[in-house]
């Protein structure tokens, strides 16, 4: 069997992402999830044809369930010819992913020398106009982990509260991404919203970017094609 890692890509860039989700296919091979790995994004043109089949188990590295995964992905897998193909539940619903944020942002308050129970975590996200499905993971997950903080604060680039307001005044702070690759809204759309509300605490990586997800990922593929 082979198991492709799809993520949405960057459409006006497509190379440096497919390139990272072609890396991240490898590193997760090296974990033994015990069939053929590959990568690829929905922007770069023939990507998801050359590297789908019928058979193929895809893993969504997406944040959320939502239009994407139930319906737009089937859709260009069936264009791909690969309409056979098994998705999974994205990368954002994995249940290890809570106790894995909790722990790089308790890392990073401690390196501050800040007591993490005494730390507020600002959850960022995608969020959106259109549909709940980003605002509602994300809400679900900081209820998983806020009783590991003073509190958790969300905040989200297309819809209310949006970053800067959900970041202004915050202190012993922690701010961490949850976003699955580093593209344009962590690259732009956040740092530009902490610095207008003056964010001074720690900026962590996309949680998707974590050393620890490429394990994470090959146990999920393990556990959904029964094997160990």
């Amino acid at each position: 069997m082979r198991a492709v890692i799809v993520s949405h890509g960057q459409p006006g860039d497509p190379g440096p992402q497919q390139q990272a989700v072609e890396q991240l296919a490898g590193q997760v091979a090296s974990h033994d999830p015990g069939c053929e790995m590959r990568g690829a994004t929905l922007a770069m043109p023939g990507a998801l044809a050359a590297a789908c089949d019928t058979d193929s188990l895809i893993y969504p590295m997406f944040m959320a369930e939502g239009w994407f995964t139930r319906t737009e992905l089937p859709r260009r897998l069936s264009e791909a010819g690969a309409a056979g193909a098994r998705i999974m539940r994205p990368f954002g619903t994995d249940p290890a992913l809570p106790q894995l944020m909790t722990a790089k942002a308790h890392v990073a308050a401690i390196a501050r020398g800040w007591s993490p129970v005494e730390t507020t975590l600002l959850l960022t996200a995608h969020g959106s106009q259109r549909s709940q499905a980003s605002f509602t993971i994300t809400n679900h997950v900081a209820a998983l982990i806020e009783a590991h903080f003073a509190r958790v604060v969300t905040g989200f680039v297309e819809q209310e509260p949006f970053i800067a307001d959900a970041a202004r005044g915050l202190e012993q702070a922690v701010s961490m991404p949850f976003f699955a690759l580093r593209a344009e809204h962590v690259l732009d759309d956040l740092p530009t919203a902490l610095d207008e509300a003056g964010f001074s605490g720690p900026r962590l990586d996309p949680i998707g970017l974590a050393p620890e997800v490429p394990a994470l990922i090959a146990a999920a593929i393990r556990r959904d094609c029964g094997t160990r």
